[in-house]
């Protein structure tokens, strides 16, 4: 053999000799091939499976806080929200409202045929002669000075007032007969906000010129795209109790190709619906951990309708509706993210509320059951699941004050009150009420003081809703005149993110610098090390 041959040979390194191993495993083969899953490789397929691998992260955090703090990890200075408020209701709104929350209407005379085994007769006389007398007393026994109040907040003032001495005296003549009564939260004025993604609706223009632009999402224009919505709410009096209310029809019954529900392909501003930038907020009236956590019934005000001047009843009955139904589902869904559900993680269970809508003399009883919160994107369609909602018209507990004494008193509506308070909860046998959370379940059961106290901080300041201490961004008048539209200064540094191409919005929650920690608070630690404090975002 030849010195370049030797040496060459060398180079490789020393000789190894590999041998099959003649052992057999028993599973090696089986009766039919097994095939990796094919994927779809298209732009929709891979965006699909990115959003599902975001929820399921959502879904497999612990604690409720912490899915909240992730559920506005993407944006640092909110999500662009639709607003709608309890009390401002644009005309010609009920099918909007009916389609963000994926609800069929049912107009009815009477309560279902669930409440007609619930017996009200025999209080029905007692509570009568109590209640006549709170209403004399509030309508004609105070004095209250209105004089810079508008006539909604006097009707508003009024209708809480009563609510309360109502709620009063239903629950004292009831409790020994209805224990559930007497282990249930009573809240006044309680701060109810909701926060919930729906789709199906038209792409806006700049969404639609972005895509035209681009050649490979030019067959995408026409696609609906999701729209976040944001629900604020104040009820005079609401009702909670440690187990929920049962359910008025069976969850299987919920995808019945009978229950329709309208649907509006149009952006929502078209019906006079505003948009503002908003944390991803759910708050129920309460914080995590309370033990009442289902929502019996609740009071709402009407005052607004005195301001609707548009002299068209039907759009006034379409306006009570629409507000039972955006307060119903508001609050229950403000509810489920208290339990660990999200608008990107289904709910495995209905739940059920009461509500009334009332002036102290016009009364409009609402009953809802929440099916499903999962309608973003093609949930919307795919999802057949919808929630129900049962309207009783408008009622008038009595017609006139004369006299001083009430005419045409209208047992009937006493009757609907008393059975939503004589509506049992019930425990749901076999059914785990919150199967999204783990372990410590809230924050406060976290053993890491640093950390408790780091989400906490982090969860209050997110549901507050209170603006950063630094103004939102903006390009000022002069900048889109001297460098946008006509470029006349072209030498100057790029420093603003319009011209870096970096669009400011989409800033993410966690794109910030933790706090400093002074030298002298971190003795044991060295000097270059541990100079800014730890976070815990999930």
């Amino acid at each position: 053999m030849s010195i370049i041959r030797l040496k060459a040979l060398r180079s490789l390194g020393p000789s190894r000799r590999c041998f099959s191993v003649g052992v057999q495993q028993e599973d090696e083969y089986v009766p039919v091939a097994q095939y990796p899953k094919i994927l779809d490789t298209s732009y929709e397929a891979k965006q699909a499976r990115k959003k599902e691998a975001k929820w399921k992260e959502i879904k497999d955090v612990k604690t409720v806080e912490e899915k909240q703090i992730k559920l506005n990890m993407p944006r640092y200075y909110g999500f662009k929200c639709y607003v709608f408020q309890e009390d401002k209701v644009p005309y010609n709104n009920l099918n909007l409202a009916q389609h963000i929350t994926k609800t069929h209407l049912i107009p009815t005379r009477t309560l279902p045929e669930f409440y007609n085994d619930i017996s009200v007769d025999g209080h029905l006389v007692a509570i009568k002669s109590q209640i006549e007398e709170a209403l004399l007393i509030e309508y004609e026994g105070y004095k209250r000075n209105n004089t810079n109040l508008t006539e909604k907040q006097i009707e508003d003032a009024l209708s809480s007032s009563i609510v309360k001495q109502l709620n009063r005296i239903l629950i004292n003549n009831l409790v020994e007969d209805n224990s559930h009564l007497l282990d249930t939260q009573v809240d006044y004025d309680a701060r109810i906000e909701a926060f919930w993604y729906a789709g199906g609706m038209n792409p806006p223009l700049n969404v639609k010129k972005y895509r035209t632009g681009v050649e490979w999402r030019k067959h995408t224009e026409d696609d609906p795209v999701d729209r976040a919505i944001h629900y604020s709410g104040s009820p005079s009096v609401q009702l909670r109790n440690e187990l929920p209310l049962p359910p008025i029809i069976p969850h299987s019954e919920a995808s019945n190709p009978d229950f329709k529900v309208p649907f509006f392909k149009y952006d929502p501003r078209t019906v006079g619906t505003t948009t503002t930038h908003k944390h991803a907020a759910n708050i129920a009236g309460y914080w995590p951990g309370e033990k009442y956590q289902f929502g019996l019934m609740s009071y709402h005000k009407r005052g607004h309708m005195l301001e609707r001047n548009f002299g068209d009843e039907a759009d006034a009955k379409e306006a009570l509706h629409r507000q039972g139904i955006l307060s119903s589902f508001g609050w229950l869904s403000a509810q489920a993210n208290m339990l660990g559900f999200t608008t990107f993680n289904e709910i495995t269970y209905p739940m059920v509320t009461q509500t009334v809508i009332t002036d102290g003399q016009k009364f409009s009883f609402y009953l809802y059951q929440m099916n499903t919160i999962l309608m973003n994107g093609d949930n919307y369609k795919e999802n057949p699941l919808k929630n129900v909602c049962w309207a009783i018209p408008e009622t008038e507990l009595f017609e006139e004050i004369k006299d001083g004494k009430l005419v045409g008193f209208n047992d009937e509506v006493l009757k609907s009150l008393l059975k939503f308070y004589k509506n049992v909860p019930q425990e749901r046998l076999g059914v785990n009420l919150r199967p999204y959370l783990a372990g410590e379940k809230i924050i406060a059961n976290y053993s890491d003081d640093d950390k408790r106290n780091w989400l906490e901080r982090e969860y209050k300041y997110l549901v507050s809703n209170r603006p950063r201490f630094k103004l939102d961004y903006e390009v000022y008048h002069w900048e889109k005149i001297y460098k946008i539209d006509h470029k006349t200064r072209p030498i100057e540094a790029r420093r603003r993110p319009f011209e870096l191409f970096v669009d400011p919005w989409k800033r993410t929650l966690d794109d910030r610098q933790p706090n400093y920690i002074p030298r002298k608070l971190r003795p044991d630690l060295p000097r270059h090390k541990g100079r800014y404090a730890k976070e815990y975002f999930p």
